[in-house]
Order: structure tokens, then C-alpha cells, then sequence
């Protein structure tokens, strides 16, 4: 069971999409509505959906054909990094510029460390749902997304669903300095999360999660990879508990888990490009490039 955000008209409404693709509008103004209603029935998220749908007619619309919004607004959107060895590769690449032989950097030893790499990336004002344009960032000539799995979080911490996330990052401004990182992650439409938030309770294993990335060009595709969120180095649990130690979390928070899907070093994103990040069990997250 996954939820979504649609403008209807004037006002922005939520819907629950089931395994066979129907829709259902549900009476909630957001998740956290629904999820307190729930509680006071006694019931699961997921128990009150099943029993909200019951008998009901479904929208005679496919999901992917409402106007899409970002399915939780997000207050703050985290991002967790080098947490796939992947990433690591990509990351060490940018610090040395290419050299295999350079030895161990700092994204060696924060792979292996204790304490995970958590940094800020978006505002609910930056961050642009399915459908969006994501924007390259003017000081940059290296411009990559990382496609992210990404946590849905109530104000103490709890996962209550997963969504998708694109993180874009300037790949020349990391490597260029690490201490550039707030520039090299956070600008305007730097960040995109949707299309759906799949619930915890509906999600047999969030470690089994095959997620692609796809680039088209002038409708040719220039970036097709893909690989499973089983080859994670951390606990997502563990993720969690970094962020929220010593800090405030609020309901709708996201924290994006990291990436294992780089495209080749020689390339870089250009406008126009089109951005489609799939996990089958959420949906795909299309995002148009702009200057």
C-alpha cells in the first residue's frame, strides 16, 4: 500500500494506491492526519486504509495520470553518505582526482567508522516532487543525481514509510575540497522525493529493493544502471539514530540513505535532460533537468 499527493482542483489531496494500481481518495489532508485518526480507531495506518477502501469505488484514473505532488512535505530532508561502497568509489575518485593509487582518504575511514556521514540537504522549499525540474547548479561543470531510498520520519524518529529521493551533487566541488560539501548538495531544486511513500507496515524488506536510475537525452537513454538496496553497509535503524541524537526532528522529515548508482565518470547531467529513478514496489520518480 502506498500513499500519494495529487492537486485536485484548488486543494491538494491524498489517495492510497494498492498492489493492482487502484486508486482511492481518502478524506485525510495529509498522512499525519490519516496516521492520527488511525490511532484513535485503534487501528493500524494500514488497518485504516483496508478499512476506508472497503466497499468503496476506486478512482476510474490511473495514479501516474493525476498531477503528482511531493508525497509528504518534507520540513527537512537528510542525507546519509558513503554508505555504499559504491559511493566510496565515486567519492574517492572526486578526492584524487582519478588516482587508484593515491592510498586511504577520509571517505575510507568514514565508510569504516563507527559514526555515519550526515549532512543537510534540502528545505521544504528546494525540494520538488515527481514531475518537477531539478536545477544545475551555475558553478559547476560535473553535475550528477543520486538516486537515494529514502525515510519517512514522525517528529520521535520512527520510520513509518519510504519514499524515493534524488540527491544531486556536484561531483567537482566535493572532490574539489570536502569542506564544500553545503555547495556542492544544497541549492535551489537541488532535491526530489516521490513519487510515493511505500508504508513500513506494507514493505516485506526494505534490504531487498532493486532501484534504477534511467537518463534520457533528446529521448535517447545515456544512463541505464541498477542495483539492490541489500548491498547497504548500515542499518537503517542506524542511520536514524545518528540524526535524531541531539537533534530535532519533525513529522514528514526525510533522510535520504545514500547512493549505489553512479553513472560513468566521464559523464554529467545537461538540460533537458530527464531523470527517471525506479523502486517497483514505490513507483518512478521523473524529474526534468534545467539550467
Amino acid at each position: 500500500m502506498r500513499l500519494i499527493q495529487y492537486q485536485d482542483g484548488v486543494r491538494k489531496a491524498l489517495a492510497a494506491v494498492t498492489d493492482d494500481e487502484a486508486v482511492y481518495a481518502l478524506e485525510d489532508k495529509d498522512i499525519w492526519a490519516l496516521f492520527r485518526r488511525a490511532e484513535r480507531q485503534g487501528l493500524t495506518p494500514l488497518g485504516q486504509i483496508n478499512a476506508d477502501i472497503a466497499g468503496s469505488t476506486p478512482l476510474n484514473k490511473e495514479w501516474n495520470s493525476l498531477e503528482l505532488l511531493a508525497p509528504v512535505d518534507a520540513p527537512e530532508v537528510w542525507a546519509a553518505g558513503v554508505t555504499y561502497q559504491r559511493s566510496r568509489e565515486a567519492r574517492n575518485y572526486e578526492a584524487t582526482g582519478g588516482k587508484a593509487d593515491a592510498g586511504a582518504t577520509f571517505y575510507d575511514l568514514v565508510y569504516d567508522a563507527e559514526r555515519p556521514e550526515i549532512f543537510f540537504k534540502s528545505t521544504l522549499a528546494r525540494t520538488v516532487g515527481p514531475g518537477g525540474s531539478v536545477k544545475l547548479r551555475s558553478d559547476s561543470s560535473w553535475q550528477v543525481p543520486e538516486p537515494e531510498l529514502g525515510l519517512v520520519l514522525n517528529e520521535g524518529g520512527d520510520i513509518v514509510g519510504y519514499t524515493i529521493g534524488n540527491d544531486m551533487s556536484c561531483r567537482d566541488i566535493e572532490g574539489e575540497n570536502p569542506l564544500y560539501l553545503p555547495q556542492a548538495k544544497v541549492w535551489k531544486q537541488s532535491c526530489s522525493i516521490g513519487p510515493a511513500i511505500r508504508l513500513v507496515e506494507a514493505t516485506q524488506n526494505p534490504y531487498d529493493l532493486d532501484i534504477s536510475l534511467r537518463i534520457y537525452r533528446d529521448e535517447e537513454i545515456v544512463v541505464d544502471i541498477g542495483a539492490n538496496t541489500g548491498l547497504l553497509k548500515r542499518r537503517l535503524d542506524e542511520l536514524v539514530s545518528f540524526l535524531k541524537r541531539d537533534n530535532l526532528l519533525f513529522d514528514g522529515t526525510v533522510l535520504l540513505t545514500g547512493t549505489c548508482l553512479v553513472p560513468q565518470d566521464d559523464f554529467t547531467l545537461r538540460p533537458n535532460d530527464r531523470i527517471e529513478i525506479e523502486i517497483k514496489s514505490i513507483g518512478t520518480l521523473m524529474n526534468t533537468v534545467v539550467a
